[in-house]
């Protein structure tokens, strides 16, 4: 009847709300919806067209509803800024605490909720709404913990194991290109800073993922700047200019560079190009770093306890690799100096230095993971995989 009658627009409001609600779900739940959500902005991308959107007679693009958008509309902005709210959205995690100490920051954060609840809820927000809010931001700090917190402790790792101005001997993290498939020369001083400035931008990029996401959204379902298909040697790809996310990660790249002492390598930002088409591509390659990052922490943080727990185990790690800690630097050593190396594309343009070649030479490295003398050690410590399920 709908197709009969023409009448697209008398739906507008619910057409615009049902897609709101799952762009929002994947936004705030990276690892859902990896299938789907690349079919639906591609169908959204395509209504908001001047070439389908006057037969529709609406733009099916409507806003994504966020907390400070959801208060600012009620009445509710203070509640943001509260001292309470770091107490009320903190994820409570069991990470060395006992029982009791994380019952104590259960019961504060739940009487920080209470107080917030009781200050601010007005004729238009009521008690439920804030609570929503509230959770809505601790699902921030949950994602951040989930994926920040890897790249941590990758850092944490590289100046723990070794040194910019000291050189183990069997230990130099130096690189020569044309040499064990790298395609830049370093000495262990740049390739130790090339890899930690690589992490920090990792870092910053996860830390502003959610105002990345949405910028993404905002370039892929422009209605003045469209797509255009093309062969970019990957099959056929939308190729698209993404104006203001390349603005945003120009910002976080100029902030990351002020971190460090020096830069090291390009500052070439590939977006809307055969590297990367558009910004959908994009996000997708970034959500990817803690799925490169956990499970080699994983299997760091876990050879300690197979090795408790079975005899056996513990001492084949020690007649095959030395022992824990130096099995942990051998793995250590061989990430920092094979996944920064500028591998994994066919010329150094689309590998190399750039800022998303240092990506690709990481996942060239898992893809060789296989191959490794420690394989066998990721395997025992309940490595499946880098990719995850698609869900």
């Amino acid at each position: 009847r709908l197709l009969d009658k023409d009448n697209y627009s008398d739906y507008q409001t619910s057409f615009r709300e049902m897609f709101e609600i799952a762009r929002r779900h994947k936004i705030m739940n990276p690892e859902k919806m990896r299938t789907e959500y690349g079919k639906l902005i591609y169908l959204l991308q395509d209504a908001v067209s001047p070439s389908i959107q006057p037969h529709l007679t609406f733009s099916c693009k409507g806003r994504v509803e966020t907390v400070y958008k959801f208060l600012e509309d009620k009445n509710g902005l203070g509640l943001l800024d509260d001292p309470h709210i770091e107490i009320a959205t903190r994820e409570v995690l069991a990470e060395k605490k006992t029982r009791t100490q994380i019952s104590h920051d259960i019961r504060r954060k739940e009487r920080a909720v209470t107080h917030l609840k009781q200050q601010y809820q007005n004729r238009s927000l009521s008690s439920d709404d804030i609570h929503l809010c509230l959770y809505s931001i601790c699902d921030n700090d949950s994602f951040l913990n989930s994926n920040r917190v890897p790249i941590d402790k990758v850092i944490t790792y590289l100046k723990h194991f070794f040194s910019p101005n000291k050189i183990e001997e069997g230990y130099s993290l130096s690189i020569v290109s044309g040499q064990d498939g790298a395609r830049l020369s370093h000495s262990h001083e740049r390739q130790y800073s090339f890899a930690l400035q690589s992490l920090t931008l990792w870092r910053d990029i996860i830390d502003d993922m959610f105002r990345l996401w949405a910028m993404a959204e905002e370039d892929l379902l422009s209605e003045s700047v469209s797509y255009a298909l093309q062969d970019t040697g990957q099959g056929h790809q939308r190729v698209q200019q993404s104006p203001s996310t390349y603005k945003s990660m120009q910002k976080i790249l100029v902030r990351v560079q002020a971190k460090v002492k020096q830069w090291i390598g390009s500052n070439v930002i590939h977006l809307g190009d055969h590297n990367v088409p558009n910004a959908l591509t994009f996000i997708d390659k970034y959500t990817q770093v803690p799925r490169i990052l956990s499970p080699i922490v994983s299997c760091l943080e876990n050879l300690e306890r197979i090795c408790e727990e079975d005899e056996g185990i513990c001492d084949f790690v020690n007649t095959g690799y030395g022992g824990v800690e130096q099995l942990k630097k051998d793995i250590l050593y061989d990430f920092f100096k094979s996944a920064f190396d500028g591998s994994g594309a066919d010329n150094f343009y689309d590998a190399g230095s750039c800022i998303d070649g240092r990506l690709t030479s990481a996942w060239n490295w898992c893809s060789q993971l296989q191959e490794k003398p420690f394989y066998c050690i990721f395997k025992l410590t309940g490595f499946t995989g880098f990719d995850g399920e698609f869900k």
